[in-house]
């Protein structure tokens, strides 16, 4: 494999909104020191824009609204920016297969097709890179897929949405309800006109699969992902997490999952969780990202920075144009998909959890044994209990032991039929160490 002429790599640039723009700007001002890295120049060849006439900006000359007559041009490398499947799966497909190699931030993409793509790119002996497509600036995929290739990952838990993260941090330290901290946000320019994809989970789901497939050597896609979103999130649960001693973060975990007859499965969900305070990822605050990673030889590794944004996520997507370019002028490749392991996803419902249950209910004695009784019927061990009264009802807050979560979720519904239980106020997961 080597370039198009022998001396330059020529790169396809498909979007140029905040991050594309700065992946252009970067190519043109810091050109000499990547060509020094890569070993020869890299030379942007053209740009895909949706209107040339909006990016008065830019070389004229570089500018195209045609992306698949530029993917089919004379390039080496195909860096993409536009986001969504199609076109944008058949334009990488097409690159690909014609041997020239690719860099994407797509995380909707390579979330359901990074295996088609990844067969694509063994068949012809190209790369596939896409380090900006899950924590922006962060270097974590490399680590996973190469620096901890040797090891053996049990879990991957982190912090992969900014927005929700500012959210759920302001209403963390302000005492503010969900709704008006969404609009802040939005003020504040931290949540999209339309924040269904990061409020809801959509956006970490995504992530989540690449970290699981990454981790745990199999296909996970966004499909297999358990999500929930942060809008159900109250102030009272807020409180309720200080209470205890935590903090109440939009989690992406994904676990390797031994059952009692030896045999491994994956886990992997979105949702909110409380995690103690003294957790590393309980101080994340802001818009920051940070990704907590267990193993058994390296131990416990966190990975921490800004996870979105124009200049940090075209960091991310430069170290990888770099690393494409050293590989096509040396000759070599960079790392192939693993996903010898093609273990099982685990379903939700079977997937070991811990509940933080918060109940009003009559204050009259015996009411705390018949709760614990439900959960004793359904096997589910408590691990705390805390009751306040308060005139005539009392303020139960019951956290579990380690259950399956469809256990939990039957007790849950069972407590709510309780003739003494006036109302679930909530409930959420629990992570960290028992309360």
């Amino acid at each position: 494999m080597s370039t198009s002429d022998g001396r330059t790599v020529r790169v396809a640039l498909l979007g140029c909104g905040t991050v594309g723009g700065e992946v252009a700007r970067l190519l043109t001002e810091q050109a000499d020191e990547l060509a020094a890295r890569a070993g020869a120049p890299v030379q942007l060849a053209g740009i895909a824009v949706r209107r040339p006439d909006k990016h008065p900006e830019l070389p004229q000359h570089l500018l195209t609204a045609d992306a698949a007559a530029l993917v089919e041009s004379d390039v080496d490398v195909v860096v993409e920016l536009i986001g969504g499947i199609e076109p944008v799966r058949t334009w990488l497909l097409t690159a690909l297969r014609k041997g020239k190699s690719v860099v994407t931030a797509n995380k909707a993409l390579l979330s359901e097709y990074s295996g088609e793509l990844s067969e694509a790119a063994d068949a012809a002996g190209a790369d596939l890179y896409f380090e900006a497509a899950v924590a922006g600036a962060i270097p974590l995929l490399r680590p996973l897929r190469e620096s901890l290739a040797g090891d053996r990952i049990t879990k991957v838990m982190g912090i992969v949405n900014g927005t929700t993260n500012f959210i759920l941090s302001a209403m963390d330290s302000t005492g503010a309800g969900y709704a008006e901290t969404l609009d802040e946000a939005s003020r504040l320019g931290y949540a999209e006109a339309d924040p269904t994809a990061d409020v809801d989970g959509y956006d970490a789901a995504s992530k989540a699969a690449i970290l699981a497939s990454l981790a745990f050597h199999t296909r996970v896609t966004a499909s297999d992902v358990h999500r929930e979103g942060i809008s159900g999130v109250t102030a009272s649960d807020i409180a309720a997490a200080k209470a205890l001693g935590r903090t109440v973060k939009l989690l992406a975990i994904c676990e390797r999952v031994t059952a009692d007859d030896g045999t491994e499965s994956v886990s992997a969900r979105v949702h909110p969780v409380m995690i103690p305070r003294s957790h590393p990822l309980a101080g994340v605050g802001g818009a920051f990202n940070a990704v907590f990673v267990e193993a058994d030889a390296a131990g416990e590794l966190m990975f921490y920075g800004q996870g979105a944004g124009g200049a940090p996520t075209a960091s991310a997507v430069l170290g990888d144009l770099v690393a494409v370019a050293r590989n096509l002028v040396l000759g070599g490749r960079g790392p192939r998909e693993s996903a010898h392991a093609n273990l099982p996803v685990r379903p939700m419902g079977q997937t070991p959890t811990r509940y933080h249950v918060s109940l009003d209910v009559a204050d009259r004695p015996g009411v705390l044994a018949q709760v614990a009784q439900v959960f004793a019927d359904h096997g589910v061990s408590i691990a705390a209990v805390r009751q306040r009264d308060r005139l005539s009802t009392a303020s139960l807050v019951i956290v579990t032991h380690l259950a399956p979560d469809a256990a939990l979720d039957a007790t849950v519904e069972a407590i709510g039929k309780m003739d003494v239980v006036r109302e679930v106020v909530s409930v959420m997961r629990v992570e960290g160490e028992e309360s």
